[in-house]
């Protein structure tokens, strides 16, 4: 599910879930033991978070799997996308690339933002799509309005609308864009130079520059968790995340 290899001092973290790395609760123990086990290393000065399968970084939830869960087992998974996966990146002490490329949607979002920088292939799409498929994207109300202001923010988190690269990177969600196929050479050359810089002070700096932008940011987490939870058990989500497995129009349920 996920690769994890080491070159030049940078630790690459490979999503490897085909056919689009959807992310389930073994997923998401694989992904959390991989930053762990780049924490740990001080050989390691970076971390690079890239996609080994072509045309897809992540498109979220499995949601096959995820509408069987217990309410604690869907409790669970999205703990670990939401808080466990904040606090790894919290804690990792170096800097962390997302190299996108190919169709990043959803907790796939989560997963890319989690990193302090994102670079991304110009041919990357970009979406939100939680609500038409029976969920929301709570961790993403407290975070992507600060990024691209409140009323962009609610059309892309409502629409469900897919963006392009160069919408997210004049929104300001993406640091850097490759050309097409280049995106895990560009996440490198910039890797290379964190790596190249004094662990001591990237690490200090990154603790101080994480700290500074949190303004409450972890603390909304576990109210971000419960509120997925709730609203998976509702009618019209179970409808929705039916629809969506069957390919069909949902019918909802409420008034």
């Amino acid at each position: 599910l996920i690769r994890y290899e080491v070159r030049d001092q940078v630790a690459e973290i490979l999503l490897d879930n085909p056919p689009f790395n959807g992310i389930t609760d073994a997923f998401m123990d694989e992904l959390l033991d991989a930053f762990a086990r780049a924490r740990a290393d001080d050989d390691v000065r970076a971390v690079i978070l890239a996609s080994a399968i072509p045309g897809r970084f992540c498109a979220g939830l499995d949601l096959a799997a995820y509408r069987t869960l217990s309410p604690t087992q869907m409790h669970t998974v999205i703990d670990k996308l939401y808080s466990r996966l904040c606090d790894r990146q919290f804690d990792l002490g170096k800097p962390s690339i997302a190299a996108v490329s190919g169709a990043v949607r959803g907790g796939g979002m989560t997963v890319a933002i989690s990193c302090d920088m994102i670079v991304a292939d110009r041919e990357s799409t970009f979406g939100y799509p939680e609500i038409d498929i029976g969920l929301v994207p709570a961790i993403h109300y407290g975070v992507l309005p600060r990024i691209v202001g409140r009323y962009r923010a609610f059309d892309l988190l409502f629409t469900g609308r897919t963006f392009g690269a160069d919408e997210a990177m004049a929104l300001g969600l993406v640091s850097r864009l490759s050309a097409p196929g280049a995106v895990l050479d560009e996440a490198r050359a910039v890797a290379r130079v964190l790596a190249a810089k004094s662990p001591e002070l990237m690490r200090k700096g990154k603790n101080a520059f994480t700290q500074a932008i949190d303004t409450g940011y972890r603390q909304g987490l576990a109210g971000a968790v419960n509120l997925i939870c709730t609203v998976s058990g509702m009618d019209d989500s179970r409808e929705a995340m039916s629809a969506y497995v069957e390919k069909r129009k949902p019918k909802w349920k409420s008034r």
